[in-house]
């Protein structure tokens, strides 16, 4: 049997992992098809693409040595198709059904007996569209590697098979400077979590969670850059800023002299060479200054942060913590991730990432894809996590949150349009 070892951090996302917070990635993917789609098929297609990805058919088993470690096999009981659904939504009560079924959906764990993910087909949208709900759990890869699963899934994309990467040989000095890296990141994580956290984007532990969809013209995205300067993403993150503002204030809260910190995750995986497999992951922590009234002053607050974040570099400073996780003893995890993760609070209140789709055109049983709602998991205690998806002429943003504690995600989905115009009408 063929085994791959799982990363260090790879295993800390499994112990991370539980009832109330699965470590789950999740997609929507909506399709425009030009007649009745028939589910029967779209569901045998996708068995039998997803049955030539080899990592959707490994499992994890636990190892003997080292301790706490654990390994990739295949699964001698392997059937894609016990791992795809199929369901149709009823529109009786509800005109836009999707994100309350797929908030259910993305709620219940995987089993971790079996390859950790799943497919369901969505028909029954009112408007004659149908969606794909894609969860994989977040040991298994990173968003960068969950996007080459649908590569392999969609119509004449063929899952990218990299050639094999030989590492280069360890020196003494390597060691060395390994260790002072490790020593570096450490501190600077301790230091950072010396902050008090964002009370209202703290959450009890629920299992329950809520789903929302926004959607940003990417022209007036270009035009804000091309007014004000800075990247796509930096605009990205000064409308949200701007939303998590408005959002507060609307439930009663001050938010003058207020900052929410973001952990922005920053793939550190190499080019075709590297394996798709496993989490190459970095991060960058930043402030969104939602303390801020001015759309303009928000952007250029949010430019000036990434600007310090690119210089150091995904290797440097507290957000790297991602890293110092992969150094880690896989033991260590075992024993006191879970309780590390309880803390996660104190060094960031929610996590925006953004998921890399190339602009080329895709489809399904030749359905264009016209809509991408990326959702990253929730990290223990925290009410709210937002993952962003740039595709043809829209960035696609998708909000997750803790049902407990956020009773009103649509007032925050609505809060990212109206920040964005803001921006929009100061360009």
């Amino acid at each position: 049997m063929v085994s791959a070892p799982l990363s260090s951090l790879d295993v800390a996302f499994l112990c991370l992992s539980r009832e109330t917070a699965p470590m789950q990635m999740g997609a929507a993917l909506v399709f425009a098809p030009e007649e009745p789609v028939r589910p029967d098929r779209l569901v045998a297609l996708l068995a039998r693409r997803a049955a030539e990805i080899p990592a959707l058919r490994r499992k994890v088993r636990a190892g003997l040595f080292p301790p706490g470690s654990a390994s990739w096999v295949d699964d001698p009981d392997f059937q894609a198709v016990k791992h795809i659904h199929h369901h149709r939504l009823t529109t009786l009560y509800d005109p836009d059904p999707l994100p309350e079924f797929a908030a259910k959906w993305i709620a219940e764990p995987l089993d971790p007996r079996r390859p950790l993910w799943e497919l369901t087909v969505v028909t029954g949208i009112p408007d004659g569209s149908f969606a794909v709900l894609l969860k994989l759990h977040h040991a298994l890869t990173d968003g960068a590697g969950a996007y080459a699963v649908v590569v392999g899934l969609l119509d004449g994309l063929p899952f990218p098979m990299p050639a094999p990467s030989v590492p280069r040989p360890r020196t003494p000095m390597d060691a060395v400077r390994d260790t002072l890296e490790t020593a570096g990141i450490a501190s600077s994580v301790v230091r950072a979590a010396a902050r008090p956290p964002c009370l209202p984007l703290a959450a009890p532990a629920t299992a329950e969670r809520r789903l929302g969809f926004a959607r940003l013209a990417s022209a007036d995205l270009r035009r804000i850059r091309r007014t004000h300067g800075g990247t796509t993403n930096d605009v990205v993150l000064a409308v949200l800023s701007g939303a998590l503002r408005e959002w507060l204030i609307n439930r009663g809260i001050r938010a003058t002299g207020r900052s929410v910190r973001a952990l922005i995750p920053v793939s550190v995986r190499g080019r075709a060479a590297e394996q798709w497999g496993g989490n190459k992951l970095s991060g960058y922590l930043c402030d969104l200054p939602i303390g801020t009234d001015h759309p303009v002053r928000r952007l250029t607050e949010v430019r000036a942060a990434m600007t310090r974040n690119k210089a150091a570099g995904p290797s440097r400073g507290a957000g790297a913590f991602p890293l110092l996780a992969d150094r880690m003893p896989a033991a260590l995890h075992r024993l006191g991730t879970r309780a590390a993760g309880l803390a996660a609070p104190l060094l960031f209140d929610l996590v925006v990432t953004t998921v890399p789709v190339p602009r080329a055109r895709h489809a399904l049983a030749g359905a264009p894809l016209t809509e991408v709602y990326p959702f990253v998991p929730l990290a223990p205690r925290q009410a709210v996590g937002i993952a962003v998806a740039p595709y043809l002429d829209n960035v696609h943003i998708g909000l997750q949150a803790n049902a407990d504690a956020v009773e009103d995600l649509g007032s925050l989905r609505d809060a990212v349009a109206k920040s964005a115009a803001e921006l929009l009408d100061a360009s």
